[in-house]
């Protein structure tokens, strides 16, 4: 396990980009970082705080989290936003998100404060379709984190981790899920957080209280757990050529001081699964 970039607050969105390498957020400190092929980093999107997850356009440019969901590119423009809080009672904001093969975009809001000391209040899930439009899909969300598919597409996983579980829906062909029902539940003390899937099916959850990634099987099994050196695991990606470079990120809480949140990446048996872009319509 190599530690490839470190000094932040929290990081989080992990995505990997083929053709220029890794873009990350850092939660508290604001901005999309770009850790290139060369190891170098850089300032991809200035200022922008809160952004929970990230992926790429087929128009180019990103989709953010955040308090809309945004498309931004790396002119310096001002985001456009593409769902506002606007559009869902009670939402303060939007956290991980993921596309499917169409290029919709499935988005978990938050209803409460999570960094403000706030009632917890349940938020939704959510998707954007091609046109711009949104559907609320499931609500009872405590803290909406990770998403992925499926590799057929045809079930889609959601941290929950207020609720120390991982859902599970049944995907239908225009973009709708089944009532969900659990996937896996973390033991005490256990919070999952961002998660991927992998091309054999296994579903790779952070898990943001107890330094680890804890890795699945398509049933729901406990397969493994990969350790990390600090406790606040907060979202992971494949990416490299063959997507077996496991790309790990961290935040700061419990760790040795601030700003000690931390890219690290190993090496993995089996490759990820990659993330298609958004084809969603841009204001």
């Amino acid at each position: 396990m190599q530690e490839v970039a470190t000094g932040f607050g929290l990081i989080e969105g992990p995505l990997w980009d083929p053709a220029k390498g890794l873009y990350f957020s850092d939660v508290p400190n604001g901005g999309v970082h770009l850790l290139d092929r060369a190891g170098e980093v850089s300032l991809a999107v200035p200022r922008r705080r809160g952004i929970g997850g990230v992926a790429l356009h087929a128009g180019g440019g990103l989709i953010v989290g955040g308090r809309d969901v945004a498309y931004v590119d790396f002119s310096g423009a001002p985001p456009k936003p593409i769902l506002t809080q606007a559009a869902i009672p009670g939402a303060t904001g939007f956290n991980d998100l993921t596309t499917d093969a169409a290029g919709r975009v499935y988005v978990g809001s938050l209803a409460f404060r999570v960094f403000g000391g706030e009632e917890p209040q349940p938020g939704a899930l959510h998707v954007i379709d091609l046109d711009g439009g949104m559907r609320t899909l499931s609500g009872g969300v405590m803290l909406t984190n990770g998403l992925g598919f499926s590799p057929d597409g045809r079930r889609l996983y959601h941290s929950d981790s207020r609720a120390s579980l991982v859902r599970v829906y049944d995907v239908s062909d225009d973009g709708s899920v089944g009532e969900w029902r659990p996937f896996a539940r973390f033991e005490e003390g256990g919070v999952p957080d961002g998660l991927k899937v992998a091309a054999d099916g296994s579903v790779w959850v952070a898990d943001a209280r107890r330094g680890r990634v804890a890795v699945f099987e398509p049933d729901g099994t406990h397969r493994r757990d990969l350790a990390l050196p600090l406790p606040m695991v907060t979202s992971l990606c494949f990416g490299g050529d063959d997507l077996r470079d496991l790309y790990i990120v961290t935040g700061s809480d419990g760790g040795p001081r601030e700003n000690c949140g931390t890219v690290f990446r190993l090496r993995v048996e089996t490759p990820g699964l990659p993330l298609p872009p958004a084809r969603v319509a841009i204001p």
